[in-house]
């Protein structure tokens, strides 16, 4: 039986400096990617003549101006891969990414795992920072860490394709967040490979993050924590905790919407507080 194929799905929109670095580090593995998909979401900028011209290795695929989660779906539906790496296209990988994980989840094909995460290295404003405990990372059954805020980053996964057969693709009605949603997805029903070791870097503070462009981020969590809580899939335990869960990020949109004068908000928001906290009674 031969190596598994894996596709490396990146996505882009007006940086073609940053995707440049994250397309040399792919092209640096010391497990080679068998095929790379750079989405290009509407670019403006040098993009569209850069990657043709830098990397005719890779497949490049343009779009209208979709959002973070409809290029991805884009790369997944085009990819050929067994297995799916996403990048995002402001990190970059270390050398042996792929080859780590690829190793620790064949090695486990006869168990249930069929996503690989990593630990990371920070740099902000070109300097190396510690993550905060709150952003600690975990394998296993995990479900009920992921519920305060994402702690798996997208350019450290690996994931089977069958996974997002069964889960499917991630939500392009969220504007952000949307990882946070396709992760709790998955971790309601599957647990995860960690691997513990920095094989990513993540580049922040940079003024284009999409984190930026909209205040109040927990009401993209709420809608994403509405939606996985009524599909029924949950355990009666999983179930609280993320009913919990919605209360408190609830709470806290709705403290930023009184900051801001936002009365529609705050009346919507108090409603829905109230009717999350009788489904705990």
């Amino acid at each position: 039986m031969g190596e598994p194929s894996v596709s490396v799905i990146i996505p882009t929109y007006n940086r073609s400096e940053a995707v440049a670095r994250a397309l040399s580090s792919v092209a640096s593995q010391s497990r080679p990617a068998d095929e790379i998909l750079v989405v290009d979401d509407g670019s403006t900028d040098r993009t569209p003549e850069q990657i043709p011209d830098l990397f005719p290795e890779a497949v490049y695929l343009r779009q209208e101006n979709r959002g973070v989660s409809a290029a991805r779906n884009r790369g997944i539906r085009e990819a050929r891969g067994e297995y799916l790496a996403f990048l995002d296209s402001d990190d970059e990988w270390l050398p042996r990414k792929l080859e780590r994980q690829i190793e620790a989840l064949e090695k486990d094909r006869e168990g249930e795992h069929l996503l690989c995460h990593t630990n990371e290295i920070w740099i902000r404003h070109g300097r190396r920072v510690n993550p905060m405990k709150k952003h600690r990372k975990y394998g296993g059954r995990i479900f009920a860490k992921c519920l305060p805020l994402c702690i798996i980053s997208a350019s450290s996964t690996v994931v089977h394709r069958s996974l997002l057969d069964r889960v499917g693709l991630f939500d392009e009605s969220l504007p952000v967040c949307e990882d946070y949603d396709l992760w709790l997805r998955i971790c309601a029903l599957y647990p995860v490979l960690y691997l513990d070791e920095p094989l990513i870097v993540k580049y922040g503070g940079h003024q284009d993050q999409l984190s930026r462009r909209h205040w109040g981020m927990d009401r993209f969590r709420i809608q994403a924590l509405e939606k996985l809580i009524a599909s029924g899939v949950l355990t009666a335990e999983d179930r609280a905790a993320a009913i919990r869960a919605l209360v408190d990020k609830t709470e806290i949109y709705l403290a930023g919407a009184r900051k801001r004068g936002k009365g529609d908000d705050v009346e919507l928001y108090q409603g829905k507080k109230q009717s999350y906290e009788a489904l705990l009674e």
